[in-house]
C-alpha cells in the first residue's frame, strides 16, 4: 500500500487519557491562531498576483504601442502597426482585469494580446 498511515494512535498506547483535554484544547487553539496566519497568507498571495498581472499587462502594453510607432514610422505594411497596437490593447485590458482581481482572466487576456503582436510581426 501506498497510502499514509493512520495518525491517530490506537487507545491501547496512549499514556496519559487523563491529559486529553487539556491537550485538544491547546491543539484547537493553536490551530486558531494557525488559520489566521493561513488567511493573511493566502491574502497576500493573492495581492502578489494582482501586483503580477498588472504590472505585465502594464509592460507589455507599453511595449506594444512602442513596437506600433516604430513600425508605423518605418517601411512596414499598415497591417503591422494596427495589430501591435490591438495587442497592446489587450494587454491594457489584462491590466485592468488584474487590478481588478480576475488575475487568470488577465493571464490568459495577456497571453492572446501577445499572439496578436506575434500575428502582426509575421506580416512584416
Amino acid at each position: 500500500m501506498s497510502g499514509r498511515p493512520d495518525s491517530d494512535v490506537p487507545s491501547d498506547t496512549r499514556t496519559a487519557p487523563d491529559t486529553a483535554g487539556e491537550e485538544t484544547e491547546a491543539a484547537e487553539a493553536a490551530e486558531d491562531a494557525h488559520e489566521g496566519d493561513d488567511e493573511e497568507f493566502l491574502a497576500e498571495r493573492a495581492r502578489r498576483a494582482r501586483r503580477a498581472a498588472v504590472g505585465t499587462g502594464a509592460v507589455l502594453a507599453a511595449a506594444g504601442t512602442a513596437a506600433a510607432l516604430l513600425r508605423a514610422v518605418g517601411t512596414a505594411p499598415a497591417l503591422v502597426p494596427v495589430a501591435y497596437a490591438c495587442g497592446a490593447a489587450v494587454c491594457a485590458l489584462a491590466a485592468v482585469l488584474g487590478a481588478r482581481g480576475r488575475t487568470r482572466r488577465a493571464l490568459w487576456t495577456a497571453v492572446a494580446g501577445v499572439m496578436v503582436m506575434a500575428l502582426g510581426d509575421q506580416f512584416d
